[in-house]
């Protein structure tokens, strides 16, 4: 669970007195191009490919109709749909361009769309065709935020002052490391831009570097900057050098320099339609990638003041490529998650804690004998609101997004190892059905499988059974906000095999600092082999300042 630190208490007091919150201005940041021609090509689009949407089928019931097609329209066009945001191009200028200001009737609205056109210096079409270093990236989206906050402060109708401003930065791929550049290192933020930014939210950036076979990008592969996605080359731009020498790892977000409860890494599974390359890109990413991602290199962590681990930062996952038109950007799931991450009421972090594994009897005799036993055992979670056609979240085994646990790890250390962080829904509550429903509810899908046992490394294949599960239910949790002070949550939930549809039973909650509650849900397969734990909701209400209208 998250715990307030003195500096995010702070940034929670600062956003406080915006009357706009929670509809800050939003600055998108485009992902890596490689070739100068690629370069060109983004700076000839306004908005650098988020204006892309998709389109796909769904099935009917009737086989003798055609499927259903079902239209994303883009993340800028619904932006504009549900929230009333705008673009900033006025008259074909743009705010950085002097024209825009000369204007008297340009005025910057909170609700704006603001692209960071970082590579323009790089195009032979706008620039002189020379790419600047990441730094240069970051540093520069510093100063677009402050341009950005003079505009909005500059405009009486939005009513805000310098000190209340805050903005958001929603990032794809490399876009997500520029963005990290500026928030975590101090060197890319002289005049301290970044504590502007109220919330992150990436699409498929590697935080932790790219790996093709197996192998990080080379440090000294600087053709076209590949060498950005090397880990030590990202440790240097994100100040990261001394826990890079002690981890191995660079995905970490140091907690005082931002709150990292207030990231949202968006995570793609689907290798097979990234046809980058013409598809040697997901051939070398492999499997366990978005083709050219790898799942377990695409969140990020705080990291507190003493070099400890902390929380993970809010993630979900979504089975789309890595761009493309069916890429995460262009996806309503990606896009539900980021309208209800920046604007919704409520956060729900999950995660499962494992109490008891029961192996079967063959193989608990060979542990008892001192054989050597293990097996992976792989969390399913699938999580999709009320009345909706798409999932939150989804992690499934085939698609390698599951949370995983060994067996030699959970008899090692079974209170540490067996719990484990699942994702973080986000929930809003502007139905267009029930108008007057204060519930918000979602269900969720738990699946607990065992691919294979060994013993003495050799698989025991006596008794499987292939794909089977030791645990599958789905949970549906309804949970009512307090209307007042001192007004408790009420949350309620039901196991569909108990034969409803809708959550039944009050359950008891455990407050936790800062307005949260704790709420657990025992589970236990009632089989050898089975599995017995409990899965925890921790629930705390999110843009409580914000009164969200249709």
């Amino acid at each position: 669970m998250y715990i307030f630190t003195e500096r995010n208490l702070q940034h929670e007091e600062n956003i406080m007195p915006n009357k706009n919150t929670p509809f800050h201005p939003i600055i998108y940041v485009r992902g890596y191009a490689m070739t100068p021609g690629e370069i060109d090509e983004t700076t000839a689009d306004p908005f650098c490919g988020f204006n892309l949407g998709s389109t796909v089928y769904r099935a009917v019931p009737d086989k003798t109709r055609q499927p259903r097609k079902y239209i994303f329209e883009s993340p800028v066009v619904r932006l504009a749909s549900d929230f009333n945001y705008r673009d900033v191009y006025e008259d074909g200028y743009d705010i950085l361009d002097p024209e825009w200001s000369a204007d008297p009737a340009n005025k910057l609205d909170s609700r704006s769309i603001i692209i960071y056109r970082y590579y323009d210096e790089a195009s032979r079409l706008l620039g002189l065709g020379k790419t600047p270093s990441i730094d240069v990236f970051s540093a520069k989206l510093g100063e677009l935020i402050l341009r950005v906050r003079e505009l909005v402060c500059a405009n009486p109708d939005n009513g805000i002052t310098p000190e209340t401003f805050r903005c958001y930065l929603v990032a794809h791929s490399m876009g997500g490391l520029v963005c990290r550049g500026l928030l975590q290192n101090p060197h890319n933020d002289p005049k301290n831009a970044s504590k502007y930014v109220d919330k992150f939210f990436t699409y498929a950036t590697p935080h932790n570097g790219i790996e093709m076979a197996g192998v990080n990008i080379p440090s000294w592969l600087s053709l076209d900057d590949m060498n950005n996605f090397n880990q030590k080359e990202m440790a240097r731009y994100l100040d990261l050098n001394d826990v890079y020498a002690k981890t191995g790892r660079v995905d970490w977000l140091p907690e005082e320099r931002f709150p990292p409860e207030r990231v949202f890494c968006m995570v793609g599974s689907n290798r097979m339609d990234y046809e980058v390359a013409l598809g040697a890109s997901r051939t070398f990413a492999g499997h366990g990638s978005d083709g050219l991602v790898r799942i377990d290199n695409a969140t990020v962590s705080g990291l507190k003041a003493n070099g400890e681990p902390g929380m993970p930062c809010a993630r979900a996952f979504t089975y789309r490529s890595h761009s493309g038109f069916y890429g995460i950007v262009n996806s309503e799931e990606a896009y539900q998650n980021l309208a209800r991450f920046l604007f919704g009421d409520v956060r729900v972090d999950i995660w499962v804690d494992i109490d008891d594994i029961r192996v079967p009897p063959e193989v608990k005799e060979a542990a008892d004998k001192g054989r050597k036993v293990n097996a992976l055992y792989q969390f399913e979670v699938l999580a999709s609101p009320r009345g909706k056609l798409w999932f939150l979240t989804r992690r499934t085994a085939e698609e390698d997004s599951v949370a995983c646990l060994t067996h030699e790890e959970w008899t090692a250390a079974p209170k540490k190892n067996g719990t484990h962080y699942l994702s973080t829904v986000f929930l809003a509550n502007r139905s267009r059905v029930v108008k007057t429903r204060r519930s918000l509810a979602y269900s969720l899908s738990l699946g607990v499988r065992v691919p294979d046992y060994e013993i003495d490394r050799k698989l025991w294949v006596n008794e499987h059974y292939e794909g089977g599960y030791l645990f599958r239910n789905s949970i549906v949790l309804e949970m009512i906000p307090p209307e007042a002070k001192g007004d408790k949550w009420q949350v309620n939930y039901a196991w569909q095999n108990q034969g409803v549809t809708a959550a039944h039973t009050e359950i008891d909650t455990k407050s936790l600092r800062g307005g949260k509650v704790e709420v657990s849900v025992p589970f236990d397969s009632d089989t050898v082999p089975g599995i017995r734990g409990k899965l925890r909701f921790v629930v705390s209400a999110w843009n409580t300042d914000a009164a969200l209208t249709e």
